[in-house]
This record gives structure tokens, C-alpha cells and sequence, in this order.
């Protein structure tokens, strides 16, 4: 999920994570207590998960990528969560999708989580889409279904790798601007300035369908998230051009029909002039994709999933 706002750290960076940059290159925690805080939620989460995980980590250009998979069937489906997630909140998207496929999900370096912390000042959609294009090949992924969630969708659609066969993009960044309404800037700024449960929660609220609660492990996290790191804005849209490259490969794109940051109204419109395609939107569902609503996202990434891939 994409939170609209941005606090840079100054920190320094020495090393292969610094090529092409100059200056310092920020760091997504506020300190090292912070990072230790953060990285040791992860681990436990994954330590107590109720079903088998592999773990792994691959070199990349920008540092270690951590990998967490769970199941055995082909195809390979590769997860691309959105911003301020990773592998330990989205354990519910490992334990459906691996139901039925290998799956495996990326912690994206500069997010929260169990990766390098270290990302770019700018050109940050195109250094995200060469780290996923690096991570596929360290990692011989091949014929990927590469599943994009928020961020993690501009992510996908960023990566230009040949083993990506096709992509299944759920509350896509990446295709238009995403919407703010004051109501929500004024609890993100809450939830930023005075990270608790309660302010965590009523800023979720906004992610979730009328009515609907947000999950408790979501709610902790986010709290955590405020009280140790640095969020980032969200995503601009990608250029038209290379959005327009990307339809060579099957897509499916859904949304839920609550988004309030991609309303349908809008992303419909602007994902059929910029990929000539028709938007799914899901029933019930927010810009969070919470555990109720995974049964509507695991037979839309059968859709592409299962179909013979190239």
C-alpha cells in the first residue's frame, strides 16, 4: 500500500549501493535501534507462521534482497508488495498463492523489512524495476507470474526482465496519480507524527471498505512502520511509452471497488488509454487487500497463471 507522504533521512552510504549517486543516499530507518526493531518483527512473524517457509537472500547491485516461498506446483509466482510491506505482513498473500503455486515474495530494498535499507533519491521506479530484473536472475527465477500489489504493481510493470511471462497488478501505482482526499492526509499525519495503535488504525480505516475494520497485524505494523522508518511518497505514474511496451505480455489489473486512492472511475479510464485494457474491480474491497478479500485475488492471478506461458 502506498502511504502519500515522505520524511528523508540524511544518512551515508559507501559502496555498490551508492553507484550512481552522489551524496548521502537515505536509509529507510531512523536508527539502528529502529532497523534492529523492525528486522526483528519480521523474523519472528516468520518464525511463527503456520505452514513451511523457505527463506533465502540474493546479491544485487543495490545489496541483499531477502526472498521468503512456501510451495511446491509450478508456474513460479513472484510477489511485489506495496510500500511499507514485505514478506511478514503479506504472509497472508504467501500462505493463498502458494496453495496452488510456487510462490515466492521479494522484500524490496529501501522498505521496511529484511533487505538493504538503502534506496535512491530519485529515478526510484526505474532503480526498483532494475533491482526485480537483478533478483530474478540471481535468484533463476524463469517464466515468472509476477503478482504487483501498490507499489509493488508500478514495481512490476517497471521490471523489464525476459523471465517475467505475465503480470497480475492489484491497486496498480504506477497508471495514474493516486488520490488524497484532507480526511486522509490528516490521519496519515497523525499516524506519522504520533505513531500509536489508535492513530495506525483510524489511518487504515481509509485503506479498508466502509465499515470494515483493518486487521490487527496490519494496525501493529503500521504503528511500528511510524515510530522506526522514513515512508515514501507514492509512486507518479510511469511513462505512457513504456506502459504501452508492456501490454507485449498478458496483464490483468483489478482494483477493489471502495479504493479510495485509485477509484475505478478513474484507473479505468486511464488503464484503457494507457494499456488498452479493462479493469476487474473486485467487490467489497479497499486499497488494502486484507485476508477476507484474497479469495477474489488468487483466481484472478489464475487467470494468467494458468494458462500456458510463454
Amino acid at each position: 500500500m502506498d502511504v502519500p507522504w515522505t520524511l528523508w533521512p540524511v544518512g551515508r552510504l559507501t559502496g555498490a549501493c551508492a553507484v550512481g549517486h552522489t551524496g548521502p543516499v537515505p536509509t529507510v530507518y531512523k536508527s539502528p535501534r529502529g532497523q534492529f526493531a523492525v528486522q526483528q518483527w519480521c523474523s519472528d512473524t516468520l518464525a511463527r507462521a503456520d505452514f513451511p517457509l523457505a527463506t533465502a537472500s540474493v546479491d544485487t547491485s543495490v545489496g541483499r534482497v531477502s526472498l521468503v516461498s512456501a510451495g511446491h506446483r509450478t508456474p513460479q509466482v513472484v510477489v511485489v508488495p506495496g510500500t511499507n510491506f514485505n514478506a511478514a505482513v503479506t504472509l497472508p498473500w504467501l500462505r493463498a498463492l502458494s496453495d496452488r503455486w510456487a510462490t515466492t515474495v521479494v522484500d524490496l530494498p529501501g522498505q521496511p523489512g529484511l533487505s538493504d535499507p538503502h534506496r535512491p533519491r530519485s529515478g526510484r521506479m526505474a532503480w526498483y524495476g532494475r533491482v526485480l530484473d537483478e533478483v530474478l536472475t540471481a535468484a533463476d527465477l524463469n517464466r515468472v507470474v509476477l503478482v504487483g500489489n501498490s507499489l509493488g504493481a508500478a514495481v512490476a510493470l517497471a521490471a523489464d526482465s525476459p523471465r517475467i511471462a505475465v503480470r497480475a497488478l492489484i491497486s496498480p501505482a504506477g497508471v495514474t496519480r493516486l488520490t488524497v482526499d484532507p480526511t486522509l492526509a490528516l490521519a496519515s499525519a497523525r499516524w506519522l507524527v504520533r505513531p500509536t495503535a489508535d492513530h495506525a488504525r483510524r489511518m487504515l480505516r481509509s485503506f479498508v471498505a466502509p465499515g470494515e475494520e483493518p486487521p490487527e497485524t496490519e494496525v501493529a505494523w503500521m504503528t511500528l512502520v511510524a515510530t522506526h522508518c522514513h515512508t515514501t511518497l507514492a509512486p507518479p505514474p510511469l511513462p505512457p511509452e513504456l506502459l504501452t511496451r508492456r501490454t507485449n505480455r498478458p496483464c490483468i489489473v483489478a482494483v477493489g471497488e471502495h479504493d479510495r486512492f485509485l477509484p475505478p472511475q478513474r484507473l479505468g479510464p486511464a488503464l484503457a488509454r494507457t494499456m488498452n485494457l479493462d479493469l476487474r474491480v473486485l467487490p467489497g474491497m479497499g486499497h488494502l487487500t486484507t485476508p477476507s478479500h484474497l479469495d477474489d485475488v488468487v483466481p484472478l492471478v489464475a487467470e494468467v497463471a494458468d494458462q500456458p506461458l510463454g
